[in-house]
């Protein structure tokens, strides 16, 4: 690629960057201390030499008219360095986040922006000798591992590098004068753009957040790169890498951290060594790890068998492990560091089998243990040959079939080497809800109790599934995939009982219940800002799944019941993946749905192939529902009152809603009690144009939840979608009677109604 191509690629992704409003300003007077105090500058990169003890650290103006960052007893760990050229009388934060010194003139004689750290803000330029660098941890902003600079010598392309601080030494004779900065635009003229920053993590991840004034949070919008078990030594050697669990790096079996003080706190670098540590052996044996790959280590391939490749390595100290095809006979000693261990694809064609080399007292403490099973094994036939009474037998028969069933669980569990989910006996649960007496509702895949676990104050949700459907194994593989997805707007998964017939979830509780709840004019109203969160943190939970996991996840019912809300009313998307967990057919799902009348899309009646844009569409009549606080279909107050049509019939929300918001008019969909009470108008249009382009006939039409959550962000724009023909249709059929029909048009200022003998519909 070339080097002006890669700039516009990077500056494409950065058009929609914004700049980030300070709005202070810190001043500092001059520190008017003998000069002979004996301060002791250093003059370093801000996060060099970090102040340890934040209590005991001041900035001040020194006498010199340098910044410097001072600890107790006079000590000084970093100054500006520009004493020599003009002394600072005052320092500033400007508006744009830049700290400045300013001389007696009032020029600027130092800025922040010239001595980036590891955060990127607008109109901060990377040079060749400009460049940021990661925190060494969570805690510790010391120089970290990684670094993002323009690449040299011609400085044409930014690249991340791994632990590359110190090698730029830019002494070339012709200096660099590259320099790569980003601006901001707005998308609407006379509207302020939306906070943005770029920070480089300690993971090694260079991210770029945009602000939300609504739940006044940074977010992240883009990270590069997207999957941190692709960044280099992020789980250091030895360390086994997964980016779907909330801790990405563990130590392989019979490995322990080298640094545990720094795993805990995030750090995972420092990597793994052997538990049982020792020099360097020709008793050492082997470690089967599996089909992975890996980061870092260099090999020496050559033909022969696993004993033959087992004494090559075995005659090298330098040798760490080795890998062996049993089926080419193809050996590869491997050397160096074995970063980032990762797990193959179950459809891998790789046949390539990692042993690592470990000291000879873990192998002789295996081969003790196959030795005693080995005479278990011989004690227990000599027992089956001499015993002549059949009570004795069938003691021994029980006991191995009590040996059977415990390995096969044993196996099943190791299948699944890292989870945090935990496995429950159907009694534990039975206990737990006090034999499933309390309900708190009841879906599609089952009904639903409230329990409270032993030794915990928190409350539970016990999920009993009606069709289990699946063997033992296929559905703990299943469970364990759910369990490993892990998003802050998704129910947590925290274990499962699968016993027999027996087959159960539970989940984290949520004490506020569904969203649903919420949609009758009865209950407590929502405020503009909650129902607004839901509305944005719904859709980052259903683009999670379909954009976030390895692979797309299709939650097939998006609708309020399955929404559910925590103490501080954040919403809970629920009930992902079961479709696939319960293993049911297509024409099942299909039925299903059909029930759910009023968010299934269209391509589910047409029978065609159903893909991620059937929960979009869904998602667009739950957002018209949240915004107008009630169902989109409901029974009218008294038969023919209030423009619903006759007795029996139902009234259909959305194509009015979709026809008022089209016109401009969202104020005569949004929920009366937030009109009095008071709700964003802006923010409230943009709500609603979403939900109509959600609810498009076509799905090439409606875009992707990714999007979506941009759009309700306002980091994109909405422009107006044309209106839903379909859904029109399908009211103004037989099956439907238009209210106001008499009037020629078919269109009504109050919605339409629906035969409730031709549809069902789960609105409750």
């Amino acid at each position: 690629m070339s080097p002006s191509i890669t700039i516009f690629v990077f500056l494409l992704l950065l058009l929609i960057s914004t700049t980030t409003q300070l709005d202070s300003t810190l001043n500092l007077s001059n520190k008017s201390s003998n000069p002979s105090n004996g301060l002791e500058k250093t003059k370093s990169r801000a996060g060099g030499a970090p102040a340890r003890n934040l209590s005991s650290a001041a900035a001040v103006i020194t006498a010199d008219g340098e910044l410097a960052v001072e600890l107790g007893g006079g000590e000084v760990v970093w100054t500006t360095g520009n004493a020599a050229a003009v002394e600072a009388v005052e320092a500033r934060l400007l508006e744009e986040g830049n700290l400045v010194l300013v001389g007696g003139d009032g020029g600027v004689v130092w800025r922040s922006f010239d001595f980036p750290a590891d955060t990127w803000l607008p109109g901060m330029n990377l040079t060749g000798d400009r460049f940021l660098t990661s925190w060494r941890g969570f805690g510790d902003p010391g120089v970290g591992k990684y670094s993002l600079r323009l690449k040299p010598p011609e400085y044409g392309e930014v690249e991340l590098v791994f632990d590359g601080t110190e090698s730029f030494h830019f002494t070339n004779p012709f200096k660099p004068t590259a320099s790569f900065g980003y601006t901001e635009t707005s998308l609407e003229s006379g509207v302020r753009p939306p906070l943005t920053r770029f920070h480089l993590d300690t993971s090694g991840q260079l991210r770029q957040y945009t602000w939300s004034p609504q739940a006044e949070n940074w977010n992240m919008f883009w990270s590069q790169p997207e999957n941190l078990c692709t960044v280099y030594g992020h789980c250091g050697n030895f360390g086994f890498c997964n980016a779907r669990l909330l801790t990405p790096c563990n130590c392989i079996a019979n490995f322990q951290p080298v640094d545990s003080g720094a795993w805990d706190s995030g750090d995972f670098s420092s990597g793994c060594c052997p538990q049982d540590a020792a020099k360097c052996s020709s008793d050492d044996g082997f470690q089967e790890v599996g089909v992975v790959s890996f980061d870092g280590a260099v090999s020496e391939s050559f033909s022969g068998g696993r004993s033959e490749c087992d004494s090559t390595c075995l005659s090298n100290c330098s040798c760490v492990g080795l890998i062996h095809n049993s089926r080419t006979n193809l050996c590869k000693a491997l050397f160096g560091s074995l970063l980032n261990l990762k797990n193959l694809t179950s459809d891998s064609t790789n046949d390539d089998i990692l042993y690592i080399r470990v000291p000879k007292e873990g192998v002789t403490k295996k081969k003790k243990k196959r030795t005693m099973i080995l005479i278990g094994k011989i004690g227990g036939i000599v027992v089956v040959i001499s015993a002549v009474m059949v009570v004795v037998a069938l003691l021994f028969l029980r006991r191995i079939r009590i040996k059977r069933v415990k390995r096969e669980k044993e196996e099943e569990d190791a299948v699944f080497l890292v989870t945090n989910l935990k496995v429950f006996s159907y009694e534990e649960l039975h206990a737990a809800t006090r034999g499933f007496s309390e309900k708190l509702g009841h879906g599609g895949f089952g009904a639903v109790f409230l329990g409270k676990l032993p030794g915990s104050s928190s409350s539970v949700a016990v999920k009993r599934l009606e069709r289990p459907g699946g063997a033992e194994r296929e559905f703990r593989a299943e469970v364990c995939t759910i369990g490993n997805i892990q998003h802050v707007n998704l129910v947590r998964l925290r274990g499962f009982c699968s016993e027999n017939s027996h087959r159960l979830l539970v989940y984290d509780y949520m004490p506020k219940g569904p969203l649903s709840m919420y949609l009758k004019r009865n209950e407590q109203n929502l405020s503009w800002d909650v129902r607004f969160r839901i509305a944005v943190g719904t859709a980052r939970a259903i683009a999670y799944l379909h954009e976030g996991c390895r692979d797309c996840i299709i939650h097939c019912d998006i609708k309020p019941e399955n929404i559910l809300l925590s103490e501080d009313f954040s919403p809970k998307v629920s009930d992902f993946g079961l479709a696939k967990l319960v293993g049911r057919d297509i024409s099942g799902v299909l039925a299903t749905m059909r029930g759910t009348w009023g968010y299934v899309a269209p391509e589910w009646i047409s029978g065609v192939a159903i893909t991620a844009k059937a929960d979009v569409y869904s998602y667009g009549m739950t957002l018209l529902e949240l915004i107008g606080g009630r169902r989109n279909v409901v029974r009218p107050l008294s038969g023919g009152g209030g423009g619903g049509g006759g007795e029996g019939e139902k009234w259909f929300f959305p194509p009015w809603a979709a026809k008022r918001i089209i016109e401009g008019d969202v104020a005569a969909v949004v929920d009366e009690r937030l009109v009095a009470g008071g709700y964003d108008v802006v923010e409230a249009e943009r709500v609603g144009l979403v939900a109509v382009w959600c609810i498009q006939d076509e799905e090439g039409r409606r875009p992707t939840m990714g999007m979506v959550v941009k759009m309700l962000e306002g980091v994109v724009e909405v422009g107006v979608p044309p209106p839903p023909k379909l859904l029109q249709a399908l009211v103004s059929g037989e099956s439907f009677h238009g209210v106001g029909s008499d009037s020629g048009t078919g269109e009504s200022d109050r919605g339409n109604s629906v035969d409730s003998h031709n549809h069902s519909s789960t609105a409750e």
